[in-house]
């Protein structure tokens, strides 16, 4: 039985896992949005003597793809520290967005640099690098990014993290994604199930609660048994026991 669970807040995750009646939760070790180092949840001690499964995701700042070496930089810095932070809470993996180059920069560039980070980080647990809704220049929105960055990766133990929302977003056909995405990089370590809140191939990524966007959610649940990996909901908080009942039910 494949374990689901959410995203939910750091400050008591066990707490938010059993009104959910969650098996799996994701959280950030900090401010997404800031660059301040790791923050360990107070619970973290109760969490890795418990049988819910924990990821942790990278702050969204992170671009290790970028030229520009005010943020490159910075940011090996701190995946390296979230890296050793979640492998000290019992994480079983952390899970980074592939990044973006600059508009006109050669996307080799960005691949380039996804492969010095694995050339001199210490991963203690698997980094899932997660594909993305957006971005000119992004180095995970299309699958055929995608597949540029794992020959870039060739060698090196790297896992993937599939978002649904981004999937449609991006503008990659359900149906058969999690084929051509395992066909790329050969497994799937986590699954973030989200509706949309906008259109195929918007670029948006706003996520909805499942069957209230614009993602069928027959296509939704194809992805989720086909990709045979745990499950996790980044859906509004009000909303995500009902996701993960109706994902319960029908998986």
């Amino acid at each position: 039985m494949v374990r689901i669970g959410a995203h939910v807040d750091r400050d008591d995750p066990l707490a938010h896992a059993a009104a959910r009646d969650a098996q799996v939760v994701q959280f950030f070790l900090g401010d997404p949005q800031g660059w301040k180092g790791p923050e360990i949840p107070e619970s973290a001690a109760a969490l890795k003597t418990s049988d819910i499964d924990v990821y942790v995701h990278a702050p969204y700042v992170i671009n290790v793809a970028t030229a520009n070496n005010r943020i490159r930089i910075p940011s090996r810095k701190l995946l390296a520290g979230q890296l050793e932070a979640a492998a000290s809470i019992g994480a079983k993996g952390l899970i980074v967005h592939g990044g973006h180059v600059n508009k006109d920069d050669d996307p080799q560039i960005g691949f380039d640099n996804w492969r010095k980070v694995f050339e001199r980080l210490e991963t203690p647990i698997p980094v899932l690098i997660e594909n993305t809704a957006g971005g000119g220049n992004a180095m995970a929105r299309r699958l055929e990014r995608v597949a540029r960055l794992w020959d870039a990766l060739d060698g090196f133990d790297v896992g993937f993290c599939l978002d649904t929302c981004h999937a449609h977003a991006g503008g990659e056909d359900l149906a058969d994604v999690v084929d051509r995405v395992k066909a790329i990089t050969g497994r799937i370590d986590l699954v973030h199930c989200n509706d949309s809140r906008d259109a195929f191939d918007s670029g948006a990524d706003r996520h909805a609660n499942l069957g209230k966007g614009q993602i069928d959610p027959e296509l939704i649940l194809t992805v989720c048994r086909a990709a045979g990996a745990p499950v996790v909901v980044e859906t509004p908080s009000d909303g995500q026991a009902a996701d993960i009942a109706f994902l319960r039910e029908r998986l």
